[in-house]
């Protein structure tokens, strides 16, 4: 394996967004931070460049041994870089053409495959559907951000590796349908509280309480997005259009996954989530959308509003692709790696089990290679 180096760089773009959403710099303008992480020794004429929503994944596992095995690897980190409390996912698409453009400049490189890790996917999967035919013009809430404009340079190819399908989904199914009035998260109905002893339903569970736990689920996110819009239009009846209100959604870590393990059965450990206890996550300090905005709900988190829909984005995209599942996984089960892989309907599409694997291959370090080994062989096929 060859000697990695690690580059960080940074670069400046023009942002036009009438509310500043990120904290410090100057107005019209966002920062940009980067890694490029490569061999030694060698060139490219291909990069991987990987990306999140909240980025921080410069050191991912993954990230590190695809560069030791010659291959050249950057990590960008969109302006929300650690905080997704106010993200919106049009301006991460804006920020990773951003980036697109500057490593073919600063680098030279002359093809560039998305790197979708986690819930890199469906961000990878939402530029380049906007990148080849771009339709945005405005966020969710109707704020300007045109991606028609914006120049995007579609990617030549995608890689889904441990990935989800939308963030907005994934909350979906995590949320906790127990809960029935958002501002008081103590009460809860107790037929779907399924942390509680109390619940008459039981693991395994039956096909009619899965169902019904997940109808409240979407229910849930549903009545939130209805409020969201709701609070947005008495704030733009204002003097203060622009404003923005934050609030807290209690309850982000319930899945019957997490209780019942015949529930999109893998080989992931059972009554565990990748946060630990599922029970004390739910109700924790972190997870998803607990802190968040009116506008970056619809954005990011509604399953009604948000356009970064990645079986609706992958169904339109047409490049080579490749879906790796990690068939341990505790974010990203099984269903998700399947529900990419058959959206993919117009790409030309490949899948892969890395059989035993964990989400960031901590537990199973060895099987890491593999991976690697697999991902890499699936580049040099299509001339990457």
């Amino acid at each position: 394996m060859a000697r990695v180096v690690r580059e960080p760089y940074g670069f400046v773009h023009a942002d036009k967004s009438p509310l500043k959403d990120v904290y410090g710099g100057p107005g019209g303008q966002v920062f940009v931070e980067c890694m490029r992480i490569r061999p030694e020794t060698g060139a490219s004429k291909t990069a991987i460049l990987f990306s999140h929503p909240v980025g921080g994944g410069a050191f991912l596992p993954m990230v590190t041994a695809l560069a030791a095995a010659g291959r050249h690897v950057i990590y960008c980190n969109p302006r929300y870089r650690g905080n997704d409390t106010a993200l919106i996912m049009e301006k991460c698409v804006l920020d990773l053409g951003a980036c697109i453009a500057d490593l073919k400049k600063r680098f030279g490189y002359e093809a560039v495959v998305l790197g979708g890790w986690s819930g890199g996917g469906s961000l990878s999967l939402f530029y380049q559907d906007q990148a080849q035919a771009p339709t945005i013009t405005h966020t969710p809430a109707g704020d300007p951000c045109d991606l028609v404009e914006a120049g995007l340079i579609p990617a030549d190819g995608v890689l889904l590796l441990a990935a989800h399908v939308s963030r907005a989904v994934t909350l979906s199914e995590w949320m906790d349908p127990s809960i029935v009035d958002e501002a008081d998260p103590v009460a809860r109905d107790p037929g779907l509280n399924i942390y509680s002893r109390d619940c008459p339903a039981q693991p395994p569970y039956g096909a009619d309480f899965v169902e019904r736990f997940r109808a409240a689920q979407r229910a849930r996110n549903h009545l939130i997005t209805d409020r969201v819009r709701s609070e947005l239009v008495r704030i733009r009846a204002t003097d203060a259009p622009h404003a923005e209100r934050g609030f807290v959604v209690h309850g982000t870590m319930c899945d019957v996954r997490w209780t019942d393990p015949a529930q999109d059965a893998s080989d992931r450990p059972p009554h565990t989530c990748y946060l630990g206890d599922p029970r004390l996550a739910n109700d924790g300090p972190v997870g998803l959308a607990r802190f968040t905005t009116l506008r970056s709900w619809l954005s990011q988190w509604s399953l009604a509003a948000t356009r970064a829909d990645g079986l609706g984005n992958a169904s339109r995209i047409a490049c080579p692709t490749l879906v790796i599942n990690n068939t341990a996984d505790l974010a990203c089960t099984p269903s998700h790696a399947r529900r990419l892989y058959e959206a993919l309907v117009l790409s030309d599409r490949s899948y892969q089990d890395i059989k035993g694997a964990d989400h960031y291959y901590t537990s199973r370090p060895d099987l890491l290679p593999q991976a690697v080994d697999c991902v890499g062989a699936w580049l040099d096929r299509k001339g990457f």
